[in-house]
This record gives C-alpha cells, sequence and structure tokens, in this order.
C-alpha cells in the first residue's frame, strides 16, 4: 500500500498494517501481534526502553566489585547443569574483546538456546568476584544483533512474543523511511507553533526520528520530552475538555448558601474548624451557589476532618428544601457515619408546614442491607415524600426503588471502592433533568501530579492538616517473620517489647488492635491468620486479657456485637483483618500491631494506623514483618518515618508507578507509553496548563482539527462520544 500523499496523522498510521512493511511475513507478523503491534502507529510508538552508548561504552576488564553496567558482548560458548533442587543453572561466558565474563542464569533453562556461541548480546548487571574471576548473575539480556552506530535503541523484550531489539530495530528503520522526510511524506504536528516556541519543542519528524534512531543522547532525549509532553497533553485535553462540557451541558441546583442549618451546625461543634476544613467548605459552597452540578474531590488524610465538611455540604442542600445522601462502601463504616451524623445534627429543626410547630427535627437515616424490611419500606416512602432530610447507605441507595422527592447533594466515601457506573446511578436519583450536586471523598491521599491526571476532570479539596488533640502515632518495626510461631512464642527482643506495650498500655485502660491479613490458616502463603492468630493470643501473649475476633465471614450481628463490646471497652483486645482498615473510630484504642505488615501496601498500612491515635492519649504502631526486597524495606521504612499520608503518598508512587493509581482512566488505549506521574511531575503540570490556556481561547478544538482527531484516537467509543461529539 502507498502511504498517503498529505502528511500522516497518528490516524493515519493506525490505519495501515505493520505486514505491508518490507520483511514482516505472516510468521513476523503473529509476533509483533503478541507484542500488541498490528499497525504502524503500535510500531512506532513501541518506544526503546533504553539506549547503549557506544562511545561510553564499560569495558568488561575496567569493572570492579558491586558496578552495574550495560555491557555489548559476544557469546563464547554455553552450558548447562542440574543443581540442589532439580533447578537448571545456565551458564554463560561472554567477551567483548577486552576479557571474559561468566555470566549464570539460574531457572532459565531457555538461555542456553538463546544465547548460542556467536550471538551478540547486551546485558544489564551487577559485578562480583568468584575466585578472582568476574562474574554476573541473572543479568537484563537483549539481543541486539549486529548493529553499528553510536547509538544503538534497545527495546522491550519478551518470550511470548519472541521478538528481539534487532528485530524491532530494523522494522522501525522500515517504517521510518517510508514515513519520515526525505524518503517519506513526513508527519501531521498537531501541536499550535507557539506551544513548541514556548518550550523549544522539536517537531514531529524529530521526535520520532530521535527516540528510535538518535545520533546522541541528547537528541534521544529531546525527542523523548516532546513525546511524553504529548501524551500528557492529549490526557489534560480530555479531562479539560470532560469538565467543561459537563459545566456547559449539565443543569444543577443553586443551593442557599450560609442558611440557618449550617451557621447552627457551626455554632453548636464544640472545637474549632483547621483552616482547612474552612477553606474547603468555602470552596464547596462557591460550587454549590453556581448552577452548574459540582464535581468535586475532598482529599484529606486520616484523621483529617472529611466527615465534618461534608456535612457541612449536605446541610446546605437541607437549607434549600432539598435532600442529601451519603453512600459508603462497607455496612460498617454506613453505620458508624449514621451513628456520628446523627449524633451531630441531633438537635437541629428544619421547616414543616404540617406539624403543630411549623418544624420537625432533622431526619437522618440508615439504608443498608441489613435494614429490616417494614423499616426499608417507611424509609422509601419518607424519601419520596421529602420526609427524610438526608440518607447514609451503602450500595443499597442505588437500587430502583430508591426515589427521592429532591435529592441536592450526594457525597460518595471512599470513592475508590465504587465504580462508575455505581456512582453514576446515584447521582441520577435526581428528579425533571437537574442534577445533585456530587462531593467524593478519599482517606487515601495521592500526590498532586497524580490527582491532577486521575481526576483531572473533578476540582479538588484538600485537607492537609490535622484537626487539634489528634495525637501523634509512633511507629516501630520488628525486623521479624509475622508467622504465628513467632506470635507464639519466645520471638526476639524487638517482639517481647512490643507485647509488653500492648499489655502495660491495657493496663493503662486503653485498648489494642492486632491486625492479620488472612482470615484463616493458608498452606500456601505463611502469614498470621486471624482465627489461630486469636487462639493463640488468648493463651500466649495476652492470655487473661478480654481478647475479640473481627473478620468478614461473621454474621452481620456477629460483627455488630463484637465491635459494640470493642467501642464499649468491654474487649481489650480486637484481632481483626483489614475489615477495619476504613471508619473504625475508637478514641479509646492506643496501640495497634500488625502482623506480615511485609505483605500490605504503603496505603492500607497507613489506613489501618489511623484506627490508633484518635484521642487524647499518646499511639503506638508496631509492623511486624520481614521484607524480603528493597521495595518491602522501603515502605516499612516509609511508615517509620511518617505519618503524612500525602508525603507517603509521594513514597508509594516512586515505589509502584502509576499503574494502580490511573485505575480506571487506563481503560481503553494506554496513552502512558513514555510518560511517567512518577519522573515527569513538572510536565504534568504543565501540559495542564497548556490545555487550560488552548480550551479557554478554542473551547471545541474548532481551530484545532487534526488534534481533536489525534484524541479521538486515545478516548473509548463512549468517551470519544462524549466529549467530541456532545
Amino acid at each position: 500500500m502507498e502511504l498517503m500523499a498529505d502528511l500522516l496523522s497518528l490516524a493515519d498510521l493506525n490505519a495501515i498494517a505493520v505486514s505491508q512493511l518490507v520483511g514482516v511475513g505472516e510468521k513476523k507478523a503473529k509476533s509483533l501481534a503478541k507484542a500488541e503491534i498490528e499497525t504502524l502507529f503500535d510500531l512506532l510508538t513501541f518506544y526503546p526502553r533504553r539506549y547503549l552508548d557506544r562511545t561510553k561504552e564499560s569495558r568488561i576488564a575496567d569493572m570492579a566489585e558491586g558496578e552495574e553496567a550495560s555491557i555489548l558482548v559476544t557469546v563464547v560458548r554455553s552450558s548447562s547443569r542440574r543443581v540442589r533442587g532439580g533447578r537448571v543453572m545456565v551458564t554463560v561466558t561472554v567477551t567483548d574483546g577486552s576479557t571474559n565474563l561468566d555470566v549464570s542464569f539460574f531457572n532459565q533453562a531457555w538461555r542456553e538456546r538463546q544465547l548460542t556461541a556467536g550471538t551478540e548480546a547486551m546485558i544489564f548487571g551487577k559485578i562480583s568476584f568468584f575466585r578472582g574471576k568476574r562474574q554476573m548473575a541473572n543479568p537484563v539480556v537483549d539481543l541486539v544483533g549486529d548493529k553499528t552506530g553510536t547509538i544503538i535503541a534497545v527495546y522491550p523484550q519478551s518470550d511470548k512474543s519472541g521478538l528481539q531489539t534487532g528485530d524491532v530495530s530494523s522494522f522501525v528503520a522500515e517504517a521510518l523511511r517510508r514515513t519520515v522526510p526525505p524518503k517519506g511524506r513526513g508527519f501531521l504536528d498537531p501541536l499550535p507553533m507557539a506551544v513548541l516556541d514556548r518550550h523549544d519543542f522539536v517537531d514531529r519528524n524529530a521526535a520520532m526520528s530521535g527516540i528510535h534512531r538518535p545520533e546522541s543522547i541528547p537528541e534521544a532525549m529531546a525527542a523523548r520530552r516532546r513525546l511524553i509532553f504529548d501524551e500528557l497533553f492529549r490526557m489534560q485535553l480530555a479531562l479539560v475538555l470532560r469538565k467543561r462540557h459537563m459545566e456547559a451541558t449539565e443543569v444543577g441546583m443553586e443551593h442557599l448558601i450560609g442558611g440557618p442549618l449550617v451557621r447552627r451546625f457551626h455554632e453548636r461543634l464544640p472545637f474549632p474548624l483547621t483552616s482547612a476544613q474552612v477553606r474547603a467548605i468555602e470552596e464547596i459552597a462557591t460550587d454549590l451557589a453556581r448552577p452548574i452540578p459540582m464535581h468535586r474531590l475532598l482529599q484529606g488524610d486520616v484523621g483529617a476532618g472529611k466527615t465534618l465538611v461534608a456535612v457541612a455540604s449536605m446541610l446546605a442542600a437541607v437549607d434549600g428544601g432539598h435532600q442529601a445522601a451519603l453512600m459508603a462502601p462497607t455496612e460498617v463504616l454506613a453505620e458508624q457515619h449514621h451513628a456520628g451524623i446523627r449524633r451531630l445534627l441531633e438537635p437541629l429543626e428544619v421547616p414543616d408546614p404540617g406539624s403543630l410547630l411549623g418544624d420537625r427535627p432533622l431526619k437522618v437515616e440508615l439504608l443498608s442491607n441489613r435494614t429490616s424490611s417494614a423499616d426499608r419500606k417507611r424509609i422509601l416512602n419518607e424519601l419520596l415524600v421529602g420526609q427524610v432530610d438526608v440518607v447514609i447507605g451503602t450500595h443499597a441507595l442505588i437500587q430502583d426503588k430508591v426515589r427521592f422527592s429532591s435529592l441536592g447533594v450526594v457525597v460518595i466515601d471512599e470513592q475508590h471502592r465504587f465504580g462508575v457506573e455505581q456512582r453514576a446511578a446515584l447521582r441520577g436519583k435526581s428528579a425533571d433533568g437537574v442534577l445533585p450536586d456530587v462531593l467524593v471523598m478519599t482517606a487515601t491521599p495521592i500526590p498532586r501530579t497524580a490527582a491532577m491526571t486521575v481526576y483531572g476532570d473533578l476540582d479538588v479539596s484538600v485537607l492537609d492538616e490535622l484537626p487539634p488533640g489528634r495525637t501523634p502515632i509512633v511507629t516501630h518495626w520488628v525486623k521479624a517473620p509475622g508467622s504465628l510461631d513467632i506470635v507464639e512464642g519466645a520471638g526476639s527482643a524487638a517482639l517481647e517489647a512490643m507485647w509488653r506495650d500492648v499489655r502495660t498500655q491495657i493496663s493503662d485502660g486503653r485498648q489494642a488492635y492486632v491486625v492479620t491479613p488472612l482470615i484463616d490458616e493458608s498452606e500456601k502463603i505463611e502469614v498470621a491468620s486471624a482465627e489461630e492468630t486469636f487462639e493463640r493470643l488468648m493463651f500466649g501473649e495476652l492470655a487473661g486479657l478480654n481478647v475479640g475476633l473481627l473478620h468478614g465471614r461473621l454474621s452481620g450481628p456477629e460483627r455488630d456485637e463484637t465491635m459494640e463490646r470493642f467501642r464499649r471497652g468491654s474487649l481489650d483486645v480486637l484481632v481483626a483483618t483489614t475489615v477495619i482498615e476504613v471508619g473504625v473510630d475508637v478514641p479509646n484504642a492506643t496501640v495497634m500491631v500488625i502482623l506480615d505488615a511485609d505483605r500490605f501496601g504503603i496505603a492500607q498500612l497507613h489506613q489501618l494506623r489511623g484506627r490508633v491515635g484518635r484521642g487524647e492519649h499518646a499511639s503506638t504502631c508496631w509492623l511486624v514483618g520481614d521484607a524480603t526486597t528493597s521495595d518491602g524495606e522501603a515502605r516499612l521504612q516509609a511508615l517509620v518515618d511518617s505519618t503524612d499520608g500525602f508525603e507517603l503518598a509521594e513514597v508509594d508512587l516512586d515505589l509502584r508507578g502509576e499503574g494502580t493509581i490511573l485505575g480506571e482512566r487506563q481503560k481503553g488505549r494506554n496513552d502512558l507509553r513514555l510518560a511517567s506521574l512518577r519522573n515527569d511531575r513538572e510536565v504534568v503540570a504543565l501540559a495542564r496548563r497548556e490545555a487550560i490556556h488552548l480550551l479557554d481561547a478554542d473551547p471545541g478544538l474548532a481551530g484545532h482539527p487534526a488534534l481533536l482527531e489525534e484524541l479521538g484516537l486515545f478516548l473509548d467509543e463512549a468517551e470519544a462520544d462524549f466529549l467530541l461529539k456532545g
């Protein structure tokens, strides 16, 4: 197929099969497809993962013990042998002309077939010495073939596809020959010239050539910088377009701000709000006063006082004669919200023309799967006629039978636990096409740049300070396995000190949690189980104390009874799974023990730790875990070093990358092939500013049709319809 005479857009490339390139036959096309390369677009956005700079090649003979380096080598010979346990060890002798190096691979028998005599490869690893000879164990290997040139691009490789760097490099060279001037037609560059000039970006032809076939490392870095910006700019354009489309097309309520209910609520609080809470309430009030539905994220650390901000928001709806709903992910959390919010609002009254005195108490109801059928029927009727002002519940709120008289504000707690459809279903409970204002809350802070990407179509309020009276939590890491044998007995001095601390705090009238990852014992994963831990502690370290057990397999009434006994102080210690992670609030609990802490993520450990330090007494968290990786050690050490959820979120992003954070944003085609929220924080903010600047001047991108078309390539069908055809 002849490539089109006009400049090539990414959409054009996406319409040309990679099989049309010289050298891509049926077998190679299948291998490319396994690597998700089916079009020229896929191929040219299959970027190198690193480069070998032959002007700065390391020589084996010059490398010192512990030094890490990339070396271009030729295989001299390879062999394999069985070692203890029936595993295979492959030994490959390689040379770079200066001297030989023995490279060993454990349990990778296929390496003997891959690395035959004469094969050229790039290896990356750490040098060690054995009996005076240099060696390297389990290095990263890239087959580069007989490549010439100063800079060699090294592409991702996998056993699944069988593709090697040499294959990809030759296909990319052919694709560039047919697309980039002087022989090709060249790429259409949709980025406005002003943006290119403002940030000194190379054009798209230079970017595509420079990323794949650079003549110098600075050329590769300039290309990479431009392509990273493109990815983040497209993402920010889509998010800002979505936000503005919603603002332009959706009809909301203009709420009464500073009404009597909100005023009396603030007057009755026995403590002052933090400046962060005041700021968030003012930001929300500004949204509520507008006739555009609010879409706001309230992000705050554990204990930062998000619930008070949410209550103030819901009262603004009730002040105007509307209703409010709060949806929580678990029955435990919904019940706790109901009890706490009802206490806060108990003395408040709302106008009621049907009442003898003209007023009635403000009504807060709970709706969950545990609500009795009689109560459910009553609540549904009262919601429909407007006699329930605030309803708190679980997924039960989005059932078809739940209808409101006038739903004004929706609050969704721990929003990451709900899908898009569930959130939309509650929002869709409004009447007459007038949409309620939506506040989503999370106690799992994420870094600002990630929030700008994940929640770029939301306004964000941040609670970045704790209310007065919250006591600091001191965290200790006991470097020991969290196995039951250790729990049972004669562990290290640190373990003995930990259990001594638990008993001391209980003797002082305080309470404790012990958290385990599993409900019962697993043969496959040797981690402490709640039931086994409960039994052992009852007759071991915590003998003579009142110990309770809480996990997800208990029936609702059993869970309620156990939790209520702990709240009342009838239980000294609660052995639990992560069912207590969110929302459990017992101010008298001052010590937390987390067994097998190395098996939890940073965010979850921080959430669990947040169950203590909620009262006036000093609190302690003990992490018991034997981290076997550097990342595992870094996670646990981060918890010891900081109680700041936002700081921990940055550490988490550095350790895990953005894959888990992006979540549902990464449906459809993944446009983050080069960009990293972790490494490109400044570019995220830059892309956001440029997207807003461009859409301020050209709200529908009518003057930038190429950019609009390109944007559609990276959205799934529903998103494209919503943003680009609306």
